[in-house]
């Protein structure tokens, strides 16, 4: 049986990024801003420093780090499947990867129409 395409990926260095980070916090978690002060930045926090609501959507795992999105976000997002990437820069105030010199950052593509069918959207 074919998987389920996925929500949300990780490039290489990113998935580099995320076993330092987790090598240095412990287990961490994802989840995608919507905006405010660190813009639509993904921002990665310690496992249970932020305090998820019910409405928030799981959209996958990264390398052992769920990774999650505001429902209402969800709603512009859910036609794409995000690609989680590692650029310099700093993080956002209140994310683990501030003040290492590279911060995460959100690309995306529109999902094909077959993978859009697979996942129900269509």
């Amino acid at each position: 049986m074919k998987a389920a395409v996925a929500r949300v990926i990780a490039t290489g260095p990113a998935l580099e990024m995320i076993a330092e980070l987790r090598h240095r916090h412990g287990p961490i978690m994802f989840f995608q801003s919507g905006g405010c002060c660190d813009g639509s930045a993904p921002m990665c926090y310690q496992a249970g420093e932020f305090n998820l609501s019910d409405t928030d959507v799981y959209l996958g795992n990264l390398n052992g780090a769920p990774f999650y999105m505001g429902l209402e976000q969800f709603g512009y997002w859910e036609h794409t499947q995000l690609i989680i990437d590692v650029v310099p820069g700093n993080g956002g105030m209140f994310s683990l990867d501030n003040g290492t010199g590279r911060r995460f950052l959100t690309r995306s593509r529109v999902f094909t129409d077959e993978e859009s069918r697979e996942l129900g959207l269509l």
